[in-house]
């Protein structure tokens, strides 16, 4: 199995890119990990919230295969404490085949369509974070499930 990130638009903070390069490498450590950027809609001034929802929407779509199972970030999500996301980051590298997608949505969230297409919605938090700040916690997230899977002494209960 892979582990894959989608986002929508670059990660334009220096400080926040360097703490998801180095997350990032450490989780690799233990599974295949990728980021993989969506380039910004670039006519999204002229769009309304709706139309620029459709076209990253369908942007997203193209990047997600039948046997990928599609979790979105999502304000609506099942939360998870950090135990419980390793455990279900555990199960899916038993039983998903292919990919497990990860996808933060641009600043309008998702289209219909990628709802319809997704087998699972994540919370991170009650609380409306920046997207590339959630990018940065999200993969912090990933590394600290692989570190109580393996019993590493990163996580503190």
């Amino acid at each position: 199995m892979k582990i894959i990130l989608l986002v929508v638009g670059k990660t334009t903070t220096s400080y926040l890119r360097e703490g998801i390069e180095e997350y990032s490498t450490r989780v690799n450590r233990f599974m295949p990990f990728e980021l993989r950027v969506l380039p910004d809609i670039k006519t999204s001034k002229k769009l309304t919230p709706a139309m620029q929802k459709e076209a990253e929407g369908m942007r997203i779509l193209e990047q997600i295969q039948t046997s990928d199972h599609l979790v979105l970030l999502d304000e609506r999500g099942r939360e998870y404490t950090s135990r419980q996301f390793a455990g279900f980051i555990d199960k899916k590298a038993q039983t998903v085949a292919k990919n497990l997608v990860f996808v933060i949505g641009g600043p309008y969230g998702f289209s219909q369509a990628v709802y319809d297409r997704a087998d699972a919605l994540l919370s991170l938090s009650k609380m409306t974070f920046p997207h590339e700040l959630i990018r940065l916690f999200f993969v912090e997230q990933l590394y600290r499930a692989f570190s109580i899977t393996a019993n590493l002494p990163y996580h503190h209960d």
